[in-house]
């Protein structure tokens, strides 16, 4: 749940412009006809010497420059606030927005009309009608938002609409406070399996690291009170004439990197069901599963560009929770776009020769340059694999040749002979079903000299 701004708007002189022609801007269709039919009326009645018709333009034309000058003379204060409950919410699903009006003024107000602006993909701009609020009182609306698209979307300015009873005039007052509404990439549940990398997360299995740093970093080091007595190191204690203790030894966390292809030439068509668009929901869902199995992770794109705010050396959830890490990340896919690169040459600069841990990757299509340069990818971690997206089912129009249809398989074939775990991607799969798939190939291809996968 996102608490929103707060506001106050005062609905009388000096907000936003004033006079006389703050006043009438604000007449409606209604008034200006009621102003042009009384002047009308007092021109013909002055032609033709009608004293009768004169009064009654006269009445005309001052009935909505009344109502103009009372509605703009009326003075409210009024303080809006606006809250998101939840600010973070995945494509296709809603969002609640509470709007909450409060009177500050001593006086009552008259009947307002209150309108929220949103993007048009959030649906219809919301509008209600709030009946007279009396002093030191509230009124709280709320309504609803979904979008199928990944963004950030603003929230705002609120706006209060004045009427007059005729409907002669009407104001608008706005707040200044906008809010933000986050749509991420859908996530979807993975299964635990065992693919190829450093090591197990933090299951029982796990690799231990001797501690490089702390309290901990002598070997051995002098006693302290609450040391624990089986950590005594005998032998150096019988040299150095005191109690010494060994250091101590540390969980290590296995690391995975997921990159995710941006390339604008790499994908075909647009919208929530295209193949980018799978994509950036497929590189979500294995970043949540992997940091819920205890990995560090990096989220990493073809231009080189990692999440910002991770820890030192790039991979986050070791430093910092979990959840802030996922969060933090599923922001930075809410917002990613194409890029206009054509290479994967800086993605694998960034990759460092073995300490990468595992490697997912989710490519678009794939030259044969380009699937060359993803195959010296799989020398820079310790396993790697790939969901290569079949351009054939995703986006091959009528016409194209088909000499180009085997073209996914010639690169599936190349990344396998790197070393890669890679599998094919066509139109609605089910990232479930390729996730398993996935741990079936490697099983298929591992060797019995090859070091045992983590649990992913």
């Amino acid at each position: 749940m996102a608490q929103g701004g707060t506001g106050q708007a005062d609905t009388g002189r000096g907000e936003r412009g004033g006079g006389v022609r703050t006043a009438l801007s604000g007449l409606t269709t209604r008034g200006r006809s009621f102003l042009a039919a009384g002047v009308a009326a007092a021109i013909c009645a002055y032609v033709l010497g009608q004293p009768d018709l004169l009064r009654v333009g006269l009445l005309l034309a001052a009935l909505p420059l009344v109502c103009a000058a009372v509605v703009y003379r009326t003075r409210y204060r009024v303080a809006g606030s606006r809250r998101l409950s939840p600010g973070r919410v995945p494509a296709g699903s809603e969002a609640r927005v509470h709007l909450r009006m409060d009177n500050v003024s001593r006086l009552p107000t008259g009947l307002l009309m209150l309108q929220d602006r949103v993007p048009y993909v959030l649906g219809p701009r919301p509008r209600f009608v709030l009946d007279r609020v009396e002093p030191g009182g509230r009124r709280e609306v709320s309504y609803r938002v979904r979008s199928d698209l990944r963004g950030r979307y603003p929230l705002g300015p609120l706006q209060l609409r004045l009427n007059d009873p005729f409907g002669m005039c009407e104001l608008t007052r706005s707040f200044s406070t906008f809010d933000t509404l986050t749509v991420v990439p859908r996530v979807e549940a993975l299964p635990a399996v065992r693919l190829s990398g450093e090591a197990k997360g933090y299951g029982d299995g796990r690799q231990r690291s001797l501690a490089l740093a702390g309290e901990d970093d002598v070997i051995p080091r002098e006693y302290r009170y609450g040391d624990d007595l089986r950590r005594v190191h005998w032998r150096s204690t019988a040299r150095y004439g005191e109690l010494m203790v060994r250091r101590e030894e540390q969980p290590q966390r296995s690391r995975c990197t997921v990159l995710l292809d941006t390339r604008g030439a790499a994908f075909r068509g647009a919208g929530p069901d295209s193949a980018f668009e799978w994509a950036v929901s497929g590189c979500a869902s294995v970043l949540v599963h992997m940091l819920e199995r205890g990995f560090s992770v990096r989220l990493l794109t073809d231009t080189g560009a990692s999440v910002p705010g991770e820890g030192a050396d790039g991979f986050a959830g070791a430093s910092q929770e979990s959840a802030d890490a996922a969060g933090l990340m599923m922001d930075t896919l809410a917002v990613v776009d194409h890029s206009d690169g054509t290479g994967l040459s800086r993605a694998y600069d960034v990759l460092r020769g073995g300490k990468e841990g595992l490697l997912v990757a989710f490519f678009g299509e794939l030259d044969e340059e380009q699937a060359a340069v993803a195959g010296r990818m799989r020398q820079r971690s310790g396993g790697a694999v790939a969901f290569l997206l079949d351009g054939d089912t995703w986006g091959r129009e009528p016409n194209e040749a088909p000499e180009t249809m085997n073209r996914t398989k010639e690169r599936l074939r190349m990344l396998r002979e790197a070393g890669w775990t890679a599998v094919s991607v066509p139109r609605g799969a089910s990232l479930t079903e390729l996730w398993q798939r996935a741990d079936q190939e490697r099983s298929g291809v591992v060797t019995a000299g090859r070091a045992s996968g983590g649990e992913a």
